[in-house]
C-alpha cells in the first residue's frame, strides 16, 4: 500500500501557523511515502512569502512534488511575471512539476497556470496544448499497470457557477487522461475538499481536491487529504484540525473560485464552516 499526503493552498503571507505546524508534525510522525502540493504556496508571490514557503517545504523529510498556482506568479512586477515567473521559487526549484515514481504508483504533473490569457481574469486555469502534450508523453512512457495520479492546481472543469469557465482546455485534458486510464486528478484552488467523478467521452475519471492550510477558508476548517492506494483502489480521508468526518468536509460540486459561498446554490460542505466575512486577499 502507498500512502500520500495531498495539501494545497498554503498561502504564505496569510498562512495558518497552527495548521502548518500540525501538518508538519503529521509528516514527521507518520512518514508518508510522499507529499503532493497542488499550488498557491504564497499569497502575492512576494519574496519573503516564497522564502518562508521554501523553508517550510524544504523541512519536510519525505519526497515532495510541487505544482505552481495562480498566486505564485508575480502580481506587482509584470516584467518578472512574463520573463522570470519562477525566479523567487529557486529554493525548491527541483521539486516544481516533479514526477514521482513510487512502487506501482506514478505522480505526473500537469501545468494549469499561465502568465497571461485572452481574458481579464488570469487567476483561472488554462491547460495549453504544450502542457497537455508534456503530461501525456510522461504518462505514455510509464510501465503498463502503473496506478497514475495527475497533479494540477486548478480543477479541470470548463464551467463553474454563473457560467464562468474555470479551466480552459480542462474538458479535453480530462478526456485524454481518462483515455489513458489515469486513476485520479488531484487539485486545489477552491479551498474545500471534494471527491467527484467526471464523465468524459473516454470514460469516467476521478477528481480529488484538497482544502487549504491557510486563513482563507471557504466552508471548511484547514485540512489535507490522506490517500491510501492499494492497487487500483484509492481511499481518501480528509484530515483536519477539528477531526470533522470526511463526508462532512467535502463539497458536492466544484465552485469557480475560493471565495466563501454567499449566493443560493453555491456548493457548501455539510459542516458549513463559512466565515462570516470574506477572508483578506492581501
Amino acid at each position: 500500500m502507498t500512502r500520500l499526503f495531498h495539501i494545497s493552498d498554503l498561502h504564505f503571507g496569510l498562512e495558518d501557523p497552527a495548521a502548518l505546524g500540525w501538518f508538519r508534525e503529521c509528516v514527521r510522525r507518520e512518514q508518508p511515502d510522499a507529499v503532493l502540493i497542488t499550488g498557491d504556496l504564497t499569497m502575492r508571490a512576494r519574496t519573503h512569502e516564497f522564502a518562508a514557503a521554501c523553508d517550510w517545504i524544504g523541512a519536510l523529510d519525505v519526497p515532495v512534488t510541487v505544482e505552481v498556482g495562480n498566486h505564485d506568479l508575480p502580481y506587482f512586477n509584470p516584467v518578472e511575471r512574463f520573463f522570470w515567473p519562477y525566479r523567487r521559487i529557486r529554493g525548491i526549484e527541483r521539486l516544481v512539476e516533479r514526477e514521482l515514481d513510487l512502487p506501482g504508483v506514478a505522480v505526473v504533473p500537469l501545468k494549469t497556470t499561465a502568465r497571461a490569457q485572452w481574458r481579464l481574469d488570469w487567476s483561472k486555469g488554462w491547460v495549453t496544448p504544450k502542457a497537455l502534450d508534456k503530461t501525456l508523453a510522461a504518462i505514455d512512457a510509464l510501465p503498463r499497470g502503473t496506478t497514475i495520479l495527475v497533479t494540477a492546481h486548478h480543477p479541470l472543469v470548463e464551467a463553474g457557477t454563473r457560467g464562468r469557465a474555470l479551466t480552459r482546455g480542462g474538458a479535453l485534458a480530462l478526456r485524454e487522461l481518462a483515455a489513458r486510464g489515469v486513476a485520479a486528478v488531484l487539485t486545489g484552488h477552491v479551498h474545500d475538499a471534494f471527491d467527484l467523478v467526471a464523465q468524459t467521452d473516454a470514460g469516467p475519471i476521478r477528481m480529488i481536491g484538497a482544502g487549504t492550510l491557510s486563513q482563507r477558508i471557504r466552508s471548511t476548517p484547514p485540512s489535507f487529504n490522506e490517500l491510501r492506494i492499494d492497487g487500483n483502489a484509492i481511499a481518501v480521508r480528509v484530515r483536519n484540525v477539528e477531526a470533522v468526518p470526511t463526508p462532512d468536509m467535502q463539497i458536492p460540486a466544484i465552485p469557480p473560485d475560493a471565495l466563501p459561498p454567499r449566493e443560493p446554490g453555491e456548493p457548501v460542505a455539510p459542516i458549513h464552516a463559512v466565515p462570516p466575512v470574506d477572508p483578506p486577499v492581501h
